[in-house]
């Protein structure tokens, strides 16, 4: 039988190296690079649902043009280039498995003429792509030792703290798009064979008043650009950035988009003890020790519910059973930052079921995911 070739761009499933053929390697869908959004990707939503998300969707697109420009100068301390942006962005969308974001960062990809095929370039993007596959899929593995591979390949401090803000930012994106196209009910596709994502060991979280410290160069005073003053000035005082600012503000821009969004609707307008509720499970099921300690003190919750986020899902399930309300929040929430791929109407219309409005549960789960963002930084970008 005839043997085929095909190249390793011309579909979703991106690998670290690629074949050159004779004709130029075309994505799945060519469609899904134009498109007019470019982070909820030209998904038709109901003109109400915009209006009420505008307050987080403009920096979250701010952000999808910042981060994936059509051409990136490098320089000795910023290597990292057009490529390995929409290379590790598709790497994570991969993880996820949302087909609307994999088809949109393959069709950009596919065009882009790739590294050259020294074994030098190809250790670097392997590197790369693991490092990108693992905070996404598994964030709790992550540790000195994967920051000192990226270190190994030549990636400077500037790469490596854009590398995770692509990183945690794909994630909030592909839980975005899972959670509108739930409430819209449309149908979910997923993968045979694409595995869930493990909940992280429960050891860490037995530990309290847990302190965490930048394992990359900080923004020091007497060097930052005016930018980056005055990002450390507005950022520092919000408590989900307090400690990062110093380290994010190497790249002010990207902290300011993350600091919009975090002020935005999307956290204001919920219900603190809901919001409370997904904050603790996301960093839970991600492994970030320090952003679950975090909540807990600052909010005291309650002791079953911190007893049983410290065990396993049998006894969070357990938990959530005192009240339906809750019960839906938890299946939720857990779904989504699993495997948000599977997520579906079957999960969302629960929420609006037991009393909240669809925009509430519209915020609740995009928090979930900014949850999730933050949950990656702290784990790619310190120590606890």
């Amino acid at each position: 039988m005839e043997q085929r070739r095909f190249s390793g761009k011309s579909h979703w499933y991106h690998e670290t190296q690629s074949s050159t053929g004779q004709t130029p390697a075309l994505p799945l869908v060519p469609d899904a690079a134009r498109v007019a959004d470019r982070f909820l990707l030209d998904l038709a939503l109901p003109e109400e649902s915009l209006s009420a998300c505008q307050s987080w969707l403009q920096p979250a697109r701010d952000l999808c043009t910042r981060l994936f420009p059509p051409q990136v100068p490098v320089s000795r301390l910023r290597t990292f280039s057009a490529y390995d942006r929409l290379s590790t962005a598709l790497t994570v969308a991969q993880v996820y498995g949302v087909q609307r974001l994999c088809n949109h960062y393959a069709a950009r990809l596919a065009p882009l003429p790739g590294p050259d095929s020294s074994r030098e370039s190809n250790h670097r993007l392997a590197q790369i792509t693991q490092y990108a596959r693992q905070l996404a899929s598994s964030p709790h593995v992550i540790d000195s030792r994967a920051r000192q591979h990226l270190d190994d390949v030549g990636l400077t401090c500037d790469d490596i703290i854009l590398m995770n803000q692509i990183i945690g930012f794909i994630g909030f994106q592909a839980r975005s798009i899972a959670t509108f196209q739930a409430m819209l009910r449309q149908p979910v596709r997923w993968l045979p064979g694409m595995e869930m994502q493990q909940d992280a060991p429960p050891a860490p979280f037995a530990r309290s008043d847990i302190g965490w410290s930048p394992a990359l160069e900080t923004v020091a005073l007497r060097n930052a650009s005016a930018g980056q003053l005055e990002a450390l000035a507005q950022w520092q005082p919000q408590p989900e950035l307090t400690v990062l600012t110093p380290t994010l503000a190497h790249e002010p821009w990207s902290l300011n988009a993350l600091g919009a969004i975090l002020l935005s609707d999307v956290h204001t307008e919920l219900d603190p003890q809901m919001r409370q509720l997904a904050a603790l499970l996301t960093a839970r099921i991600n492994g970030s020790a320090h952003c679950f300690d975090e909540q807990q003190r600052a909010h005291p919750a309650d002791e079953a519910l911190l007893s049983g986020l410290r065990q396993d899902e049998q006894a969070i399930l357990r938990w959530s059973q005192k009240d339906a309300r809750t019960q839906a929040v938890v299946q939720a929430v857990l779904l989504i930052t699993r495997a948000p791929d599977r997520f579906s109407a079957a999960q969302f219309n629960p929420l609006v079921e037991q009393g909240f409005s669809t925009q509430q549960a519209v915020n609740l789960l995009v928090w979930s995911g900014v949850c999730g963002w933050l949950n990656r930084l702290k784990i790619g970008l310190g120590e606890v």
